[in-house]
Parts: structure tokens; sequence; C-alpha cells
């Protein structure tokens, strides 16, 4: 018994160490770090399926509508000023990324739903994010948020893969990493640090490149 507990406890060590799951969901360590340094891994990945809200017409949609798409599910608020601040990076993510791949879904918590957001979002100058309302806040509770912003990286297969609490600066190159990383077509030098220039994606459009 001491013995198997010991060799249980030895390859926990290694496979933390190493960074891989053996399991569902099994790969390497998402790279994680600078500006996504408070990025978490879900490990194994969680199913979100049944996840529901609806878009600016009250037209119910799912989770599962995304589905063969990676998805960044931003959970947030007008009154939330992080979340205000990381929103405009947000925007040129997806008009950088956005397609059949992948979509960020912005989900407003607001209780005054359309009305409320709408015109806030125009106010901003976003133009590329699609509008989504959760005015019950039942994100919060079905996705166990702690607090907003709070943004959920979900895969292909509708399984939350990691999340990050607090604001966060998407349109940064470990951003793009990172999501470049579910993607499956990380572009990664010799070192390991990320090429904006090799990636295929379209520059930032806020960069100036």
């Amino acid at each position: 018994m001491v013995a198997a507990a010991m060799l249980l406890a030895l390859v926990a060590a290694v496979v933390g160490a190493s960074g891989w799951w053996f399991g569902p969901g099994a790969g390497p360590a998402a790279p994680a770090s600078g500006e996504m340094a408070k990025f978490r891994e879900t490990r194994p990945p969680t199913s979100v399926a049944g996840f529901a809200f609806v878009d600016g017409e009250g037209r119910p949609v799912a989770i599962d509508d995304f589905r063969g798409r990676v998805v960044l599910l931003n959970l947030w608020a007008t009154w939330c000023a992080p979340c205000v601040r990381e929103m405009p990076a947000l925007d040129r993510l997806q008009a950088r990324l956005g397609g059949p791949e992948f979509e960020v879904v912005a989900l407003s918590l607001d209780r005054g739903g359309r009305d409320q957001v709408v015109p806030f979002l125009e106010g901003l100058g976003v133009e590329n994010l699609a509008i989504y309302l959760d005015p019950g806040s039942a994100a919060m509770r079905e996705l166990s948020a702690r607090g907003l912003p709070t943004t959920l990286l979900i895969d292909r297969e509708g399984r939350e893969v990691g999340r990050l609490e607090g604001a966060a600066e998407w349109g940064s190159p470990d951003a793009l990493r990172l999501i470049e990383h579910y993607l499956g077509e990380a572009e990664l030098g010799e070192a390991g640090a990320y090429d904006a220039s090799a990636s295929r994606y379209p520059p930032d459009p806020g960069s100036g490149a």
C-alpha cells in the first residue's frame, strides 16, 4: 500500500512538472505567459454544452451552436470598469481571427439587456462583436464565475479548456500565441517565442502594423 501510494505521488509529480495530462484533453501545457500569466488551464477539460443565452434580437443561442470553432467567451458588464477597458482589444481580436475557426463571444450580464448594451458598445466604437445577452446572470452560477470580467476558452468540442479571471490584453502577442495553441496552428520561433510575423492571421487592426 505504501509503495503504491509513493508510486502515485511520483507519477503526479512528474505529470505536474512536465505539463502533461494523461487523459481527456491530453497534451502539452498552454503557453500562458506575459499578458496571459493569469490564464489557468482546466484539466481535464469540462463540457459547457447546454449553456445558453440570447442574441441581440432575443433569439436563443447555445455554446453548442459554435461547435467546431474555438470560442473565447468573455463575461462582462457595462458597469465593470476592467471589462470596458478590455473591450476594444476583444473587438480587434474578433476582427483579426473571427470566422469559421474562432469566435469571440462577449456575453453581457447587464440587467438592462439590449437597450443598455447596444448604445454602450456603439459609444466605445465596437464594430465586430455580436451582441449576446444574459440579463439574468445565469453564467455566474452555471459557469462558476467568481467575478467580472471572466473569460473562458472553449475548444471545438464545447469544452472549457481554461479561463482567465480579471482583465487582460487580448490584443497582445501573448494572447494570440495562447489562442493559436488551441487552434492547433501555433507559430513558434526557434526559441519557442511567439513570432507575430510568422502567423497566418492578419495584423492586429489597432497595432498600426
